[in-house]
């Protein structure tokens, strides 16, 4: 019987420290651009909220309550980018990025209830249609929709690479919608009287609303599941990383993701025994980064060494 011995992969490049560094430096980027959404959302919120009571539009309110939630939604996402740059201890070993996931999970909830309620008070709307006032209520859209644009283009971009940033871009694209849809209402009612278009809107932005915070749930959920990576094929990769010179075999095979743009992989290769062990765990690491952007692996080689009873390989 033979004894597997564990072997640190060593490559070129991007290690998965510099990963997870590069990760907390683009976070702090974005902490900037939530900062200045936040300012501007709050005082939004209060226009809209206001306007909507004078106004007695469902949409103006409909948005202001969405973006109550949009400011609660950035300010947690600002806690969680501080909170990550904390430094990992022996019982946090990759420290707290995960933080950053559960904040998008918090938020994409969050979406997904004010989904639901805007849908509930648009159903009351559509059966008693409500006086509105059309041309004022269509001033404070616009306005609304200016300060949600300037806000989405400030985070446009920082949000990409991150669950926690895309829930709050989302948050705030939904605040776009909003106006949008406000604006839509004011003017059927200011040119043709359709009262109802106003509820009307307001499920269409909702429904929208709720597909984007179900996606982003979804991927929070698969995070903290530690599933595979959307962006990777488990069959393919190991059918790659078995074509590396000198390797027989791949077996337990995990990838996984840390917190959004990092990702790690652990795996058993089978070698030959005459085969430099160093240039296998090279180009076993390469294959990884550059076919599918893991830095952070580590993988453990074995001789095809048979167990006594000649079935298996001994682990």
């Amino acid at each position: 019987m033979k004894v597997d011995q564990h072997h640190p992969s060593h490559s070129s490049g991007v290690t998965g420290r510099e990963a997870l560094t590069e990760v907390k430096l683009g976070r702090r980027e974005g902490s900037r651009a939530l900062g200045k959404a936040l300012i501007i959302t709050v005082v939004f919120m209060l226009v809209e909220f206001f306007g909507g009571l004078w106004t007695n539009s469902l949409a103006l309110l409909a948005d202001a309550g969405h973006m109550l939630t949009d400011a609660a939604a950035l300010a947690l996402s600002l806690f969680a980018i501080w909170f990550i740059r904390r430094p990992a201890t022996p019982e946090k070993t990759y420290g707290y990025f995960r933080v950053e996931i559960l904040a998008a999970l918090l938020n994409g909830a969050g979406l997904l209830a004010i989904a639901v309620f805007i849908l509930f008070e648009s159903y009351e709307r559509l059966i008693e249609p409500a006086q509105i006032k059309s041309k004022e209520m269509l001033i404070i859209a616009l306005l609304g929709l200016g300060a949600n644009l300037i806000s989405a283009s400030i985070l446009h971009g920082s949000h990409k690479d991150s669950l926690n940033l895309q829930g709050a871009f989302l948050h705030v694209m939904g605040d776009v919608l909003g106006s949008l849809g406000a604006i839509g209402a004011s003017l059927a009612i200011l040119f043709w009287g359709f009262y109802w278009a106003d509820p009307v809107m307001s499920v269409l932005v909702s429904v929208l609303i709720f597909f984007s915070a179900w996606r982003l749930v979804r991927d929070s959920v698969l995070v903290l599941l530690e599933g595979t990576p959307s962006h990777v094929n488990l069959a393919t990769m190991k059918a790659e990383l078995a074509q590396v010179p000198g390797v027989q075999s791949v077996h337990d095979l995990h990838v996984w993701t840390l917190t959004s743009g990092v990702h790690a992989m652990t795996c058993h290769a089978v070698v030959e025994q005459e085969d430099s062990r160093n240039r296998i765990l090279g180009e076993l690491a390469a294959v990884s980064r550059n076919r599918f952007q893991i830095d952070h692996t580590t993988i453990q080689l074995e001789k095809d060494a048979p167990c006594p009873n000649g079935t298996s390989f001994c682990h």
